[in-house]
């Protein structure tokens, strides 16, 4: 607080000094030439002249000038000044005319009026506009509320539970909250910890894909820790001045070491984090910022109680200074929900929302494999908007599964033209996908055939739901899912003796499996259990990159052509050999659209057909 008030009075002062410079500018110069250019120099005959002919109305005689109103003939006045003359007889002449106002010294009103335009007015004009520049400069450098903030932190702080999420409100990641409760129980009793000779650990680090909740386990900290809890942006360090990052980065540790014991959350670490490589073409900022954020993370006492909170999607860019023991001690993992983790977030979304009472939650999330924690709060929104639109009080399961596609797919393409012959391609394509799954025991069952278009450009799909949670693959069903795959076009070929643009996806997806099964899972005979590539960015985009020879690079492609290749000729061998139900199904799937796994079973079925 005294710190405040120092600065508060060092801007003060320092307004009062320009201003006071400025004022004194203006009263010398600017005064005196606006006044000089409303008056023309005469010489003193002239004024004699102009009082003998009786043009004079108005005379003001200053200590060391005379300045005098004349009446043009056009009725207008015009100023003139002459140089005063030691003349006795003047005032006489003034008063022998009877019709001119002259005075020695400016009247009262006209003194009140050049002193507020001469002093008040430019003493307003720069206090309005001081205020300005202190907002505008606060808001563009992160200052306080002053305009000599460079470098200070603009951390939100919270106190208690001001963000109103606890960790009530987090589910799928129970390991996470398991790791940061124990961080929230040394806060609030620090004793029982170093009774024993623990220390808390100095940084947690929250990593996974986006979406998973690491923002939110943050904000449940901060309502569940009774302190002080400081959150910023790695981003708000980065500034266009050499040194401002840095200087960010000591004032933040400078407020939580006053405020201590306390949290600090840094979103997004990465932005400053990232690993120095040494070049001279490098972020001299974001290195000098690094170096600080290292630094001060060494200076402080664990003992303390500072605890630092970073969350990132990109660990693996992290320079591994920041990833030692004594500076980010914790690496917390926040991945892709579990089925049952699943199923716990969208009831924990679901209590915001009015829903019937018989709905499935477990169904939703073996529909959802794969969908992250922002991804199933969505499914849930979704669901709310689908039960207003068709003006309904209460959601039901029938909103929920088309909120699933919805997120997956798009919206549905009620208007869209397509004509009757490409629809019939369509609809052979995806029961070519949907008989391949079926006749196959290494794949999941068919849950929904459609032929509606939706918005995320396709034209139909076939959606398949595992009975249960799998976290492994083997080769028999990463074979099989190939195989699925391919059945879209291996339809396309035998019915119609053509093919289409429309198994590009397909397409993509099958080659990204049989080339993963050669370069990274060791599932090739030709390979063995060789690592030919390598994944970086696993929780964004997941790209990989070779690291063998062009001449292997080759021998992969082969292998890969030949995997796709048989699996296609396996499609096409299981739809030559179930052609009736492939025209049956197709036909059905035509004159209604969409089926549901139970109709496409209960047809496949009709005639006993025996299904692996």
């Amino acid at each position: 607080m005294n710190e405040k008030n120092n600065n508060n009075r060092k801007n003060y002062l320092i307004f009062a000094v320009i201003a006071l410079i400025l004022m004194l500018l203006y009263n010398s110069f600017v005064i005196p030439s606006v006044k000089k250019a409303q008056t023309k120099d005469t010489n003193y005959s002239f004024f004699l002249k102009q009082i003998d002919e009786g043009n004079v109305s108005k005379v003001q005689i200053k200590e060391d000038e005379i300045i005098y109103n004349v009446q043009e003939e056009n009725g207008t006045e015009k100023l003139y000044s002459t140089a005063k003359i030691n003349d006795p007889e003047l005032i006489s002449r003034l008063y022998s005319k009877g019709s001119i106002d002259f005075t020695g010294s400016i009247r009262t009103a006209n003194s009140v009026a050049e002193f507020i335009v001469s002093w008040i007015l430019p003493l307003i004009f720069m206090i309005v506009l001081w205020n300005l520049l202190i907002k505008g400069m606060g808001k563009r450098i992160g200052g306080l509320g002053n305009a000599m903030s460079f470098g200070k932190s603009n951390a939100k702080i919270y106190v208690k539970a001001q963000t109103g999420t606890t960790f009530a409100d987090v589910a799928g990641q129970d390991e996470a909250k398991e790791a940061l409760e124990e961080i929230v129980d040394f806060l609030h009793d620090p004793q029982k910890y170093t009774e024993i000779g623990a220390n808390l650990p100095k940084g947690a680090l929250l990593v996974g894909p986006p979406g998973t909740g690491k923002t939110l386990l943050a904000k449940a900290v901060a309502g569940e820790a009774d302190v002080p809890f400081f959150s910023i942006s790695g981003s708000e360090f980065v500034e266009m001045f050499v040194g401002m990052g840095a200087a960010k980065v000591r004032d933040l540790f400078k407020q939580a070491n006053e405020k201590a014991p306390c949290i600090v959350f840094i979103d997004e670490i990465d932005t400053i984090g990232k690993k120095r490589d040494g070049q001279p073409s490098g972020n001299d900022e974001r290195e000098q910022t690094l170096n600080q954020l290292l630094t001060e993370m060494d200076g402080f006492d664990g003992k303390k109680g500072v605890v630092i909170l970073a969350a990132t999607n990109r660990p693996d860019s992290l320079d591994p200074a920041l990833l030692r023991p004594g500076r980010f001690d914790r690496r917390i993992p926040a991945e892709l929900p579990d089925l049952a983790g699943r199923e716990a977030i969208l009831k924990v979304h679901a209590n915001k929302i009015k829903y019937d009472s018989n709905i499935d939650f477990n169904a939703i999330a073996r529909a959802t494999a794969g969908a992250s924690g922002a991804e199933l709060a969505n499914i849930i929104n979704e669901s709310a908007l689908r039960a207003v639109r068709n003006g309904r009080k209460l959601v039901s399961q029938s909103d929920l599964e088309e909120s699933v596609e919805v997120v997956i797919a798009g919206y549905e393409r009620k208007n869209a033209v397509i004509s009757s012959k490409e629809k019939e391609i369509i609809a052979y394509h995806e029961i070519g996908h949907a008989l391949v799954a079926a006749m196959q025991k290494d794949s999941a069952p068919v849950h929904k055939i459609t032929i509606i278009p939706r918005t995320s450009g396709a034209l139909g799909y076939t959606m398949q739901v595992d009975e249960g949670e799998k976290f492994l693959m083997t080769k028999e069903e990463a074979l099989a899912r190939i195989a699925i795959l391919t059945g879209g076009r291996s339809a396309e070929e035998l019915v119609f003796n053509t093919c289409t643009s429309g198994a590009s996806n397909d397409i993509e997806k099958a080659t990204k499996i049989a080339r993963a099964m050669v370069t990274r899972y060791g599932m090739s005979s030709s390979f063995d259990m060789t690592a030919l590539e390598t994944v970086s960015n696993k929780y964004l985009s997941g790209d990989t990159s070779l690291i063998c020879s062009p001449e292997t690079a080759s021998k992969i492609d082969n292998e890969v052509s030949n995997i796709i290749r048989k699996a296609h000729s396996e499609a096409v061998k299981i739809l030559s050999e179930n052609s009736g139900k492939l025209h049956e199904l197709a036909h059905f799937l035509l004159e209604k659209e969409t089926i549901t796994g139970e109709e496409f079973m209960s047809i496949l079925k009709s005639d006993n057909i025996a299904l692996t």
